[in-house]
């Protein structure tokens, strides 16, 4: 008996069914905004990772040398991958490039509530476009993401930010500072308890008195960006954006669930400006649902023309986590629109009306085993068969199949020539 790799699931096909539905709705909402699938390898060369990221980044793949002696890793992540392949056709790609993907990741890190080694992930991103409205449309294909699935403003919050805010207010203190170790930590905010938040600015090099006056200037709502926007002209550009962004999200519909918070910084260090990140309003999913923003240098630096480019990719385990608390993932359980039951020599009809209800889009079961009357009425039940159509050879004998409900046992026999006949969905009422 072999168990499972730790931090790898299976999933049956009650679990998988209930995932098709989330994958298929957010899928879906991705499509209606113009965003073409791709397809991507799981193996990339581990330097590119390195590249991007530093050496300590090798602790977290899943890397080895292959058999030509090539160092692999599977991917960690999207977003390198999305980035060789525009640069690698750049000039041919119509601008801007619209892209989406589902598809599996590997990290070897800590197994907790919603991370696992092995995980799943849908991709959207944009690029070729700085317009404030690429990244309003990012947010409003989250957000439809999220209604689509059936959650409302109450189970979610997306938190949005600026990157150039940030950096723009540790800039203006008279301080050496170490701002990507800064911004980090604010990433870290609500993991650290106070004290230990306030050193590690105390680290990044802000004084204490400048550490505490930092966070009250994070704590700023909309009606404080003016005064932000005083400090430096780099804030007050970034707050403009900032401000172009939010109101293009109300040309979008999508104002009431986006709200300002600049102590969301997102810890990867090629986000370049709006950053946003999408919680649980009750706070039972402890950690973000998922986050995004701008990463205007990416492609620059593999090896392409400069290229603006924003997107956010949704994680399946924490998105199902918030449906679950939210109430609105569905049972997992098969469901099953018919089972064609066969009883003696019918197999020739029963397979005539399985193959007319298929061809009208429902899911349809029949006997492959050669099983008993009671044996498939059994299974029929045990896959949620919402009814049965009996196929027995004297109902043939008076040209007819017996139609039966499986909710409320009614059942009624019907003329087999007429059988689905004109109807896509034939119910018992239909007959009755």
């Amino acid at each position: 008996m072999y168990d499972r790799v730790k931090g790898f699931r299976d999933f049956y096909p009650e679990e998988m069914q209930a995932r098709r539905w989330a994958m298929d709705a957010v899928e879906d909402v991705a499509r209606r905004y113009g965003f073409r699938e791709i397809g991507t390898p799981a193996l990339e060369a581990t330097e590119m990772y390195v590249d991007k990221s530093g050496e300590e980044i090798v602790e977290e793949l899943y890397s080895f040398e292959d058999k030509g002696g090539r160092e692999v890793a599977l991917t960690p992540e999207l977003t390198p991958s999305v980035a060789r392949m525009v640069v690698a056709k750049q000039q041919a790609l119509s601008k801007p490039i619209k892209w989406v993907s589902t598809r599996p990741f590997w990290r070897y890190e800590q197994v907790q509530q919603g991370r696992f080694r092995e995980f799943y992930q849908t991709n959207v991103d944009i690029f070729g476009s700085a317009e404030p409205a690429a990244d309003a449309e990012i947010l409003a294909v989250a957000v439809d993401m999220l209604t689509d699935l059936g959650l409302t403003s109450e189970d979610f919050e997306i938190r949005v930010s600026h990157r150039d805010i940030l950096s723009g207010l540790l800039e203006s203190f008279d301080a050496d500072v170490d701002t990507r170790e800064a911004i980090r930590t604010v990433d870290k905010r609500a993991k650290l308890d106070r004290e230990e938040y306030l050193d590690a600015l105390y680290e990044a090099g802000l004084s204490h008195d400048q550490a505490e006056e930092f966070d009250g200037l994070l704590q700023s709502g909309e009606d404080e960006l003016d005064a932000l926007a005083e400090r430096s002209e780099a804030v007050a550009d970034a707050t403009e954006n900032l401000r172009e962004v939010l109101d293009a999200t109300a040309d979008f519909g999508v104002r009431e669930h986006v709200t300002l918070s600049l102590s969301t910084a997102r810890g990867l260090d090629y986000y370049t400006g709006v950053v946003f990140e999408c919680f649980d309003s009750t706070g039972e999913v402890s950690r973000a649902v998922f986050g995004g923003g701008r990463y205007d240098d990416l492609i620059e630096g593999f090896g392409g023309q400069p290229t603006p480019a924003v997107g956010f990719a949704p994680g399946h385990a924490t998105l199902q986590l918030l449906c679950e608390r939210a109430g609105v993932w569905p049972a997992e359980e098969l469901t099953t629109d018919y089972y064609v039951l066969q009883v003696g020599d019918t197999r020739p009809t029963a397979a005539r009306i399985a193959r007319d209800l298929r061809e009208r889009g429902n899911v349809v079961e029949s006997d492959v085993a050669d099983r008993s009357f009671g044996a498939q009425m059994g299974y029929a039940d045990d896959v949620n068969a919402e009814t049965v159509v009996i196929v027995g050879e004297q109902d043939l004998e008076n040209d007819e199949v017996t139609l039966k409900e499986m909710d409320g046992g009614e059942q009624v026999s019907v003329p087999v020539d007429s059988f689905p006949g004109e109807h896509d969905r034939p119910t018992f009422e239909d007959f009755a």
